[in-house]
Order: structure tokens, then C-alpha cells, then sequence
């Protein structure tokens, strides 16, 4: 599926845009940088690896867009998203992950983020993506594009995230709950997860709401976050 690409001006040539990239692997951090000073208008204002010190150079360097992992050190990317919206809301964000999730996706997207682009696509996306961003337009690439048009920016049914109640993290989970969960969370139905799984439907749905109860989640999105935060959801 072709990326969204509209007619997009390029840089101006006089005005410098910052970038801060935010990645727990040195190798990927050098691979961005890589692409992205092949444009001449685009400065590196700082790399960083956890989620404390992305929040504090973002605090003290003000980027004008933070390309941001979603699994990090110390905070996960949406928690990082989430601090930067509220600490330097001028400063645009893109997700960029190894991970295709529409969940992740739309609490990306109701968080603040203007895009969520796979890291796959960073070597033909990203200055592209970088460019759509700056003028305040979303960029999603690949298998994202159309759902993230037709289920999130046109969905009158969004609603802002909010922070959901703290899941009973000491309650365990059996590992077939934890597959369900992961599944789950990573934007397979229950149909999808009942095949992987060799089981029915009905089953997976089980599984389902009991995961929710046992957990103390309130909605779909404390499953996701959870995920994420219990790196069951990798970059």
C-alpha cells in the first residue's frame, strides 16, 4: 500500500528545523541521523536513549519534532509522548517503530502524536514524513495509511486519552492470557487470535474478559498500554 503523499513544498532553504531523535539502540539513532542529514535544512538537536533524558533534552532544547521509539527505558513511548505534549506542546511528534499496531496507533494519535511510521519505511518515508509533519499534517506509511485515514482522523467516535486506572501489575497472568493479551493488543480480532491460537472464538473472547476483569482495565486501551509497558508490544 502506497504512503500518504500529497504535494508538500520543500524546506525553506534559510530556516533550520530541529530534530531530536529518541531511540534505546545507538545503531538505529546513527541509521536515523543517517537519513536525515542527507537534507541539508534539518539540524540534530540531540539523541537520546531513555525516557527520563528524552522528556529533559526536550525540555531544555524545545525541537521542533521528536522522532520517538515506542519502547523505551524507564517510560514507554506513549508515556514519553504524553509528557512532551504537556511540557513543550509546540515540539510535533512522530512514533517510530518496528511494530504495525492500530491500536498503538490510535493511542498515538489521541495522545498528540502527527505520525507513526515504521522504522522499515525510514529509509524512502522519513524525510517525506518529517516534511508533512512540519506543515502539521499527519503521515502514516504503508499498511497504516488508509485505516489510520478512515479509523482515527474521521472517526467521530475518538475521544481524547486519558490516564487509565493503574492495573493490579501483581495479579499474574497465565502465559496463555499473556498470548491472548499480546495478540490482542497488537490490532488482531478475535477471529484472527482464535486461528493463531488453535482455538474458537468464543474461547479468545473469554479470555478476553477475563483479562479485563482480573486486570482491573476499564477499556481497550489499558490492555495496549499495558502491553507496551510490559514490553509484550517490542519496537
Amino acid at each position: 500500500m502506497p504512503s500518504i503523499q500529497t504535494q508538500i513544498p520543500h524546506l525553506p532553504a534559510l530556516k533550520r528545523y530541529r530534530i531530536q531523535i529518541a531511540d534505546d539502540h545507538s545503531v538505529v539513532r546513527r541509521g536515523i541521523r543517517a537519513v536525515l542529514e542527507l537534507e541539508p535544512n534539518l539540524e540534530i538537536t540531540s539523541e537520546t536513549g531513555t525516557g527520563t533524558e528524552t522528556v529533559e533534552h526536550v525540555r531544555k532544547n524545545r525541537p521542533d519534532l521528536l522522532l520517538l521509539d515506542l519502547t523505551m527505558p524507564e517510560m514507554n513511548g506513549l508515556e514519553i509522548a504524553a509528557a512532551v505534549r504537556k511540557e513543550c506542546p509546540e515540539t510535533q511528534i512522530i512514533i517510530l517503530t518496528m511494530h504495525f499496531s492500530e491500536a498503538v496507533a490510535r493511542e498515538a494519535l489521541k495522545i498528540g502524536a502527527l505520525g507513526y511510521m515504521l522504522k522499515s519505511d525510514a529509509d524512502t518515508d522519513l524525510i517525506a514524513a518529517v516534511r508533512h509533519v512540519r506543515h502539521n499534517r499527519t503521515f502514516f506509511t504503508g499498511c497504516l495509511a488508509n485505516k489510520m485515514i478512515d479509523s482515527f482522523i474521521e472517526d467521530p467516535r475518538a475521544t481524547v486519552a486519558t490516564e487509565p486506572k493503574a492495573p493490579a501489575d501483581d495479579v499474574p497472568l497465565t502465559e496463555r492470557e499473556i498470548e491472548v493479551l499480546r495478540l490482542l493488543a497488537t490490532g488482531e480480532g478475535n477471529k484472527k487470535v482464535a486461528l493463531a491460537m488453535g482455538v474458537s472464538t468464543r474461547t479468545v473472547e473469554s479470555h478476553r474478559n477475563h483479562i479485563m476483569h482480573k486486570m482491573q482495565f476499564t477499556n481497550f486501551s489499558d490492555m495496549v498500554r499495558y502491553a507496551i509497558r510490559h514490553n509484550l508490544i517490542t519496537s
